[in-house]
């Protein structure tokens, strides 16, 4: 992938940093996996506001990804597209039936690649197998935590766990947290690192390219009032203590996740090293 820096010409793209998409091959989607992506402004079924700081923003249709790579068959990579709606690109698949399906575009997948997915298959970047027929050491994206279930992990830009071991039943995986963990050996994952890797190096220049992704202003707790917000109120710019959210709850520190949660036994270690339950 390659950035594109924008001469400072205006004040919104002194700072840009944009994507020059250099992997995508067309900017039409394919509309027969096309389906809305109706919007809620975040209001609940009631028209209440429950999630602050969205609305408006450009609409955009929702591209049906196959997470589950269930067809069997080779299929060519007919074009590398742009998705709206997640961080990595897509790839359009055509099959030998002529069916067509979107997948998670990995790194080197080029126009006119063949990929396959089936128990049998090779190793090879965009191919979906089984992690019991995988290398030891394989980069791999797309993983599923049941079979048959698709794919749940490792799909955003840029990620994906290294199969570093096969127990048994289970393969351990070094996730891209750095967490060890246990996943069913008979779970699909696709071979290869997602695409788009430099996603998270772009700037937006301006607060209006966020409103076209439908974020609105947020406003800091230091500047609200007591009635507002636990880090509100104060003489003068007064640093608001411990940072928590609007509920009281600790940004640094506090432990979220559930305790006895089941699949506390599948975590070998956790990304800060420590074994599971330990304090």
């Amino acid at each position: 992938m390659s950035l594109r820096k924008f001469k400072p010409i205006t004040a919104g793209t002194r700072w840009r940093i944009g994507n020059a998409y250099a992997e995508v091959t067309t900017n039409v989607p394919e509309k027969s996996l096309l389906e809305a992506k109706p919007r809620t402004g975040g209001r609940n079924t009631s028209g209440h506001l429950t999630m602050r700081y969205r609305g408006g923003g450009h609409k955009k249709k929702y591209r049906i990804i196959d997470f589950k790579r269930n067809k069997s068959g080779v299929a060519t990579v007919e074009s590398i597209q742009y998705d709206p709606n997640r961080t990595a690109f897509i790839a359009l698949l055509v099959y030998a039936d002529g069916e067509k399906r979107y997948i998670l575009a990995p790194q080197g997948l080029e126009v006119g690649a063949k990929v396959e997915s089936g128990a049998t298959v090779a190793p090879e970047v965009g191919n979906a197998l089984p992690m019991r027929n995988m290398p030891l050491g394989t980069n791999i994206h797309n993983i599923e935590m049941q079979p048959g279930q698709g794919g749940k992990l490792a799909r955003s830009a840029g990620s994906s766990a290294q199969l570093a071991n096969k127990e048994d039943r289970y393969a351990v995986l070094k996730m891209p947290s750095g967490e060890l963990r246990k996943v069913l050996i008979d779970c699909y994952a696709t071979v290869g690192v997602v695409s788009n890797s430099d996603h998270s190096l772009q700037s937006m220049g301006k607060a209006g390219r966020n409103r076209w992704k439908g974020i609105r202003p947020r406003n800091r707790g230091v500047a609200m009032n007591p009635v507002d917000h636990p880090m509100g109120g104060g003489e003068g710019k007064a640093s608001g203590g411990q940072p928590r959210s609007r509920n009281g709850q600790y940004s640094r520190g506090l432990k979220t996740r559930t305790v006895g949660k089941s699949s506390d036994k599948l975590i070998i270690q956790r990304k800060n090293g420590s074994k599971i339950g330990n304090k």
